[in-house]
């Protein structure tokens, strides 16, 4: 193992242990130039500064293309002339004050310190030559006394300055995959690994942003007064999203057989194509595709309401929504059950509202299925009015089912949060049997530090929630060392070494428990009839298993 690659405890830094680094200190006497360039633009110190000033001046270029596109459209630029002017100047005053801070660090930059004249290299670099061109227009505009309203278009290269994110991304992204096939790389792109670097991260934050941007774009479209304004945008935008939907849809099936249980070129793109995420994948392009292949068949308009699916492909990479499918599925039973209570309550409760309120009401109360639109919003406690008794017993008894709907419909809340809190904590007390194993050594690997890493995000522990958990993993492996040296006898002659003895036996019983398949230890016990009820009934309680 390249000691490297090793993290020390007595060496330990959880920040950079989890990715986190915190702010580095700058001296502060160092000239102003280099305190400038570490402070604002060395990708290489730690600190969130310098991914912060690229990640604000990312979403300001991505604002300068929505400003572009809707100067096109003269019911919204004219009216709002003066604020798109103004934005303009100020997106200028920073793109300029960018432009001069990296001219004037020039000299401070890797890339340009080695050569003669570090300036003079910069300003003839891509990236400056972008940089400038990305201004250059309001200025001639300016100080010129011609029409040079033809250079705007310039602006449009301003969407360039993103480079300087996807760029070194993707350089990355190649040195990680040097030696692997084409479809490799893909996989790689689409599917979280470890060959994906910061570009599959940059992959699924561009997704991300079209489906916003697409749910919006189908929200915004329903305004009669904004679509027909902006009817011709919307028809490119939507082309534009599916298209990247689309291909984002084949590179996942073409890929797809490099995951673990894919394998097989026919029946492993089979398997993914019929998984829940990829069939939401298929459901975000397939309106699009019926309507233009069909519109002149049947009317399939109606059809432009599911885009609004495509919300559902950001659950995709959610390690909250996946906790909470494992939730749903475990108490499945107990909720299945819950709801059968709720269906029998509302029946019971149409029949009578049919029965008591028929005769005075037949118009509303006209039979039970009628009536059952009555109940929900009744047991819902929501109670609409437009239909509601009026005989006193049918009043009665409204005022009853209320108050028992308040009871009914917050069984299933409170059984998911009992049991997503529940399935927290079962997580985190794995990853805390896990980090007993991984500090046992004394030593952290490369490996193990990375599965910290995706364990800490899975969970959303902070650097300080994990800090204390690996202090406290620490502190009970030094006990458990310390009490596993002594012998009973010694340890019963002090109360509370027997106790911290007791904590440490039990907690090691819940890691065995966890590291087990469920079910197992008690299936296995009870075949070979090894532990008496009681035994058993002590290892359940436990496990904190019924």
């Amino acid at each position: 193992m390249d000691t490297k690659k090793t993290i020390y405890l007595k060496d330990l830094n959880v920040a950079s242990l989890m990715g986190k680094e915190a702010p580095a200190e700058i001296p502060s006497d160092l000239p102003m130039r280099k305190w400038l360039y570490t402070r604002l633009m060395n990708p290489n110190v730690p600190g969130k500064l310098p991914k912060d000033v690229d990640k604000w001046l990312g979403i300001l270029i991505v604002a300068n293309l929505f400003s572009l596109m809707f100067e096109q459209v003269p019911a919204v630029f004219e009216p709002n002339r003066q604020w798109f002017h103004l934005f303009d100047i100020f997106s200028v005053v920073v793109f300029t004050v960018e432009y001069l801070l990296r001219l004037y660090m020039a000299p401070e930059d890797p890339e340009f310190n080695t050569k003669k004249h570090a300036r003079l290299g910069f300003v003839s670099s891509p990236f400056a030559i972008i940089d400038f061109l990305a201004v250059a227009p309001f200025y001639l505009q300016a100080f010129l006394p011609f029409d040079l309203r033809v250079l705007r278009a310039l602006r449009l290269l301003r969407i360039l300055k993103l480079f300087r994110i996807v760029v070194p991304a993707y350089q990355e992204f190649l040195i990680l995959n040097a030696t692997r096939t084409f479809r490799q790389k893909v996989h790689a792109l689409v599917f979280p690994s470890k060959f994906g670097g910061e570009l599959q991260r940059i992959f699924d934050l561009f997704i991300a942003f079209w489906v916003l941007l697409s749910v919006l774009s189908v929200i915004l479209e329903s305004v009669e007064s904004i679509h027909y304004i902006l009817n011709l945008q919307f028809v490119i935008f939507d082309g534009a999203a599916v298209a990247i939907f689309a291909l984002e849809y084949f590179m996942r099936m073409y890929s797809c057989v490099e995951e673990p249980g894919y394998k097989h070129p026919f029946m492993g793109r089979f398997r993914q194509a019929k998984s829940p995420s990829t069939l939401i994948d298929f459901l975000a392009i397939l309106p699009f595709f019926l309507e233009v292949f069909l519109h002149h068949l049947l009317d399939l308009r109606f059809l432009r309401i599911f885009r609004l699916s495509r919300l559902l492909k950001l659950t995709r990479n959610s390690d909250a929504t996946a906790t909470l499918f494992k939730v749903i599925a475990r108490e499945w039973p107990v909720m299945g059950a819950s709801a059968f209570i709720m269906v029998l309550l509302l029946v019971l409760t149409a029949s009578l509202g049919f029965l008591l309120e028929h005769d005075a009401q037949p118009e509303k109360f006209e039979n039970i299925p009628q009536s059952i639109y009555w109940a929900v919003i009744t047991l819902a406690s929501v109670g609409y009015g437009d239909i509601s008794p009026v005989t006193p017993i049918g009043r009665a008894m409204t005022a009853i089912l209320a108050l028992l709907g308040i009871g009914i419909f917050a069984i299933p809340a409170a059984l998911l949060a009992s049991a997503f809190s529940d399935e927290l904590h079962k997580d985190r007390e794995l990853l805390k049997a896990n980090l007993f194993a991984i500090l046992k050594d004394g030593k952290i690997e490369e490996k193990e530090a990375q599965f910290i890493r995706e364990e800490a995000k899975r969970l959303h522990l902070t650097v300080e929630e994990m800090n204390a958990l690996i202090d406290t993993v620490m502190k009970e492996r030094e006990i458990e060392d310390n009490l596993k040296a002594l012998p009973i006898h010694t340890i019963a002659q002090r109360p509370e070494h027997a106790i911290e003895y007791f904590k440490t036996s039990i907690s090691e019983l819940r890691q065995l428990g966890m590291q087990m398949t469920p079910g197992q230890f008690e299936k296995t016990a009870t075949d070979l009839d090894r532990l008496t009820a009681s035994e058993m009934a002590l290892w359940k309680q436990i496990q904190g298993t019924p």
